[in-house]
């Protein structure tokens, strides 16, 4: 049976940290939302089990999967659930230190969100510009080093080398850090302009994901949705204060 992803329609967000779990693993999978009505799909399929009545293990929202019976909520926690499943996480204890990094990357995640919503997710982002501006401000030149320095460290501490975070071999938190990656070169292309010279190992990490003959594949087809302003990462020229 393929795995049903569930997310929102016409962005990446959270859901794409799973969708690349799936391809670069060509496991079969539904992407729920994005499918026909006649099909029992679409976006109604959806909120039909973030609603339902008499599901016992609601998700509070997307992303969600299904496998079977067995719903798995939150991302990093789909994650893990998926890792051992498709070869992408270490068969020993490192599977935790593994999640543990994609817990963190999660929190960047949130707090990349808060640069342009900062007040009120509720509101629009036209309406919060001004905090927008000074949360983008402190993100860019305090909170986004702290959190690469991190990421450049643990790849330079890796007793197996630093071509991934943690182990020999590839794992689903090393292509997560692509998409994270790639979000903040979209969103702060002036900010990460000088990236690869700060970072090599995290610039290196993310040519060879995107080098993967099955992500590649992925990232050239219509399956793979652009970042837009709908999204976690936004471009909005005002907040991508250039890097010091």
């Amino acid at each position: 049976m393929a795995y049903e992803l569930y997310y929102w329609d016409g962005l990446q967000g959270r859901g794409e940290f799973v969708r690349l779990a799936l391809e670069e693993a060509q496991a079969p999978y539904i992407d729920v939302a994005r499918g026909h009505k006649k099909s029992g799909q679409g976006q109604a399929a959806m909120t039909s089990v973030l609603n339902s009545k008499t599901e016992p293990h609601i998700p509070f929202a997307p992303p969600f999967l299904k496998d079977g019976d067995l719903i798995i909520s939150q991302t990093a926690n789909i994650l893990l659930y998926l890792g051992p499943r498709l070869g992408l996480s270490p068969d020993s204890d490192l599977r935790y230190v593994v999640h543990g990094l994609q817990l963190t990357i999660a929190d960047m995640v949130t707090e990349v969100h808060d640069t342009h919503h900062p007040i009120a997710s509720g509101q629009y982002y036209e309406e919060q510009k001004a905090p927008a501006k000074a949360r983008a401000t402190d993100f860019l030149a305090h909170r986004l080093p702290k959190f690469m320095h991190y990421f450049e460290r643990v790849l330079a501490q890796n007793p197996h080398g630093d071509a991934h975070l943690v182990g020999a071999a590839l794992t689903y938190v090393d292509l997560s850090m692509f998409q994270l990656i790639e979000g903040l070169h979209y969103a702060f292309p002036r900010a990460t302009a000088r990236f690869a010279a700060q970072y090599p190992r995290l610039a290196a990490l993310r040519t060879a994901v995107a080098a993967r003959p099955d992500i590649a594949a992925y990232l050239a087809s219509e399956r793979r949705l652009p970042f837009n302003e709908t999204g976690i990462f936004r471009h909005y020229a005002e907040l991508d204060v250039p890097a010091p």
